[in-house]
């Protein structure tokens, strides 16, 4: 059977983006529009599905690499920041777009949050978490997509056929 870990990115997250698109309780926020997706940018994305295909690629890297968080989320999607005559420094993306990716993501069963432990606080006791982690469902989803592009794979790799 053909995981996703068989098959490129690049050929993975646009597949999985449309799927997400028609997933219910996944949709493009009304102020996607208008926003750019890291401080470090100049402009708003171009592409008309950039949401889907944004919480496509969140949605494999966190079966990936999960437990993951959103900083260490935003770190991976930042870029460059432009500080003019000073050196460039690492800049991360909006904290904002990934952590509403993660929640549409958990409200769809494709995502949940890993519990570490319950700390006293003035309010009671607060939850901790280590970060998402995917489910059942959310791997289930992704190794059916990777099995419906193994030939395009295949086709476009030629090696990938002995693994």
């Amino acid at each position: 059977m053909t995981t996703f870990y068989d098959i490129p990115a690049e050929l993975l997250i646009p597949a999985l983006a449309d799927h997400l698109s028609e997933t219910k309780g996944i949709e493009a926020p009304d102020w996607s529009g208008y926003v750019k997706t890291g401080a470090s940018r100049e402009r708003p994305p171009t592409q008309s599905n950039w949401w889907f295909i944004r919480t496509a690629s969140i949605l494999r890297k966190v079966a990936r690499e999960g437990p993951i968080g959103v900083t260490s989320l935003a770190q991976t999607y930042g870029g460059s920041q432009d500080n003019g005559v000073m050196p460039n420094t690492p800049g991360v993306a909006s904290r904002h777009i990934i952590r509403t990716s993660l929640q549409q993501l958990e409200e769809a069963g494709l995502v949940e949050k890993v519990p570490t432990k319950e700390v006293d606080s003035d309010e009671g006791k607060v939850q901790l978490y280590a970060g998402r982690r995917i489910t059942s469902a959310g791997h289930k989803l992704l190794d059916s997509i990777a099995h419906a592009n193994r030939e395009a794979a295949n086709e476009m790799y030629p090696g990938l056929s002995k693994y």
